[in-house]
């Protein structure tokens, strides 16, 4: 039986808890099946990696924003509208050098740790959230800009709050992706 051609397709929300629940059972399981804390690691940035390159279109159709003119813009739209449009929460913003290229994204709550006490014993070096950095990375390198993303702090781990890092490297030429006319 086929669908009605009138009918719009429905999208459906998933559940926060069922996602947080399911990547905490994923990390588990990496976990398990990696021996070392960095191989973890590994696999859950290039993970976030393609998540992020298919992300940003969806981003980008959903919120409409314009082309952005600097690092600091760019930065304030991943943390007030990509960051509360998918996880719900808007995390802090500071800028870490003089060039204007190295930015921190301070998160005072993580959703993807509600339901994480501690790491794992033996597993100090987990970065249990490194998703969110290869997502981040995945998505800049879409709109071709290359950024080295990393956790500074993590509350896991001990720290006060969770901050990731983005280091801008360098901006890409855009002579060669505009269209000739």
């Amino acid at each position: 039986m086929s669908r009605p051609a009138h009918r719009r397709p429905e999208y459906h929300k998933i559940n926060k808890d069922l996602f947080v629940l399911t990547y905490g059972a994923l990390v588990a399981q990496l976990c398990k099946d990696y021996e070392k804390d960095e191989d973890v690691n590994q696999y859950l940035d290039k993970m976030g990696y393609g998540i992020g390159m298919r992300l940003v279109e969806d981003f980008l159709a959903r919120s409409c924003v314009g082309r952005c003119h600097s690092y600091s813009e760019i930065i304030d739209i991943i943390a007030q509208v990509a960051f509360k449009m998918y996880l719900g929460i808007t995390p802090s913003v500071t800028c870490n050098n003089s060039s204007r290229n190295e930015f921190s994204l301070i998160l005072e709550k993580n959703p993807l740790v509600e339901f994480v006490e501690e790491l794992p014993a033996g597993r100090s070096s987990l970065c249990y959230c490194n998703l969110l950095c290869g997502i981040i990375r995945g998505a800049l390198e879409m709109v071709h800009l290359a950024a080295d993303v990393t956790f500074l702090q993590d509350r896991l781990k001990g720290d006060s709050v969770t901050e990731i890092g983005i280091t801008f490297l360098k901006k890409r030429d855009e002579k060669k992706y505009r269209r000739k006319k």
